[in-house]
């Protein structure tokens, strides 16, 4: 068995997304099922070196996950020329300085995304990696969360016949922190800090979009700041500064349009943290995570406004669920895998760090559109 040993760099992976989806359900799990295979006689073995600020965090992150190496000098750690690999899931402001490290370094670059606080940033970091012809690409998870691959295969189906329109729910309470534990950092409620929701989900709304659905043409939005007092980490209360919702509509370039609701400050009365309706003229489909229902044309009922009678219509009846067809595997893990096939057999990887510039891009324009009331032009980058 031929073993390709790869070592990767994996900092800021002592944060809750760090730790739980790329080093716990995705390179150790990756490990663990004994690398990726390329064939019969040929895999990938990832090499992990973790690093971090924080010695102690580290110390208990390797005990939980098996990884050896760990170190809080990231310089060491890229002058070791067996990482090949740089992964960035630090805070959004500290990402664009550690990947110019690391480009100059030579490595292949693989990073949380927003990829920069600014699209300027964000194309400069592409180019960068284009000129020092080192291999590049942003976490773009929700593409294979089974939900949103149901939702592609019944549209390559034909399911929909012409797609109208597109509306997601994304969000619930993110409590204060004052009698009940906030279960988000409380950076996320700062600007100051790179907070907000704008920023942090347009960036997967972008990809989700251009990717299952049309291209982003234009965007109308509304940000808001429903909470305004938290609690933070060490129990002081702090002004939140950042938006906590934002309410987005967005113009396809084949005419669809999309509206997404993202809130921390909603409580959740739907299927799941994040649904998808998707409305076309001969079916409907609402995914969830993992699940998908679907209600077909000849299912859909006739019914009848009349307030004044208890509706005799129960809506949550003729809809199928979608079964399973597939083998849905962790959607950060499926994206470490073909980005290790892409740096050692340089399969494609289409989800560049020019990608994560597009997302970052559509914070940025829709933060534009919130601070001058008015729909904004998204122009192609």
């Amino acid at each position: 068995m031929k073993e390709h040993k790869v070592g990767i760099i994996m900092n800021g992976v002592t944060g809750r997304m760090g730790t739980n989806q790329h080093l716990l359900r995705s390179i150790a799990e990756i490990i663990k099922q004994g690398g990726v295979k390329i064939n019969a006689g040929e895999v990938i073995m990832p090499d992990p070196i973790l690093v971090g600020r924080d010695k102690n965090k580290l110390e208990k992150l390797c005990a939980q996950s098996g990884v050896k190496k760990m170190t809080t000098n990231l310089e060491e750690a890229l002058a070791d020329r067996n990482n090949i690999i740089y992964f960035d899931a630090q805070t959004t402001g500290r990402r664009a300085d550690a990947v110019k490290q690391a480009v100059k370094a030579g490595k292949h670059i693989y990073c949380e995304k927003p990829i920069a606080v600014d699209t300027k940033t964000a194309l400069e970091l592409h180019q960068l990696c284009v000129d020092a012809n080192v291999k590049n690409g942003v976490v773009q998870d929700k593409l294979w969360l089974p939900g949103i691959l149901k939702l592609k295969r019944l549209i390559q189906q034909g399911f929909f016949g012409e797609i109208l329109s597109v509306r997601g729910e994304f969000g619930y309470w993110v409590f204060e922190g004052d009698n009940i534990p906030a279960q988000r950092p409380s950076w996320n409620y700062r600007k100051e800090d790179d907070g907000g929701i704008i920023v942090d989900m347009l960036c997967h709304w972008r990809y989700v979009l251009d990717n299952v659905f049309g291209k982003v043409k234009s965007v109308s939005c509304l940000g808001a700041t429903h909470i305004k007092k938290r609690i933070d980490e060490q129990g002081q209360p702090y002004t939140c500064t950042a938006d906590d919702a934002a309410y987005a509509t967005f113009e396809l370039e084949n005419g669809v349009i999309a509206h997404f609701n993202s809130s921390w400050t909603v409580r959740v009365r739907r299927d799941d943290l994040l649904t998808l309706q998707v409305d076309g003229t001969k079916g409907t489909a609402v995914a969830g995570l993992r699940e998908c229902y679907i209600q077909h044309y000849g299912s859909t009922p006739k019914p009848v406004w009349n307030p004044d009678i208890q509706q005799p219509i129960n809506f949550f009846d003729g809809w199928s669920k979608v079964p399973e067809q597939e083998t849905y595997d962790n959607a950060f893990k499926v994206q470490w895998e073909l980005f290790l096939k892409h740096v050692v057999k340089d399969e494609p990887f289409p989800w560049d760090l020019r990608d994560g510039a597009r997302g970052v891009q559509l914070a940025e324009k829709g933060i534009e559109s919130w601070e001058k009331r008015c729909w904004v032009d998204v122009p192609a980058i």
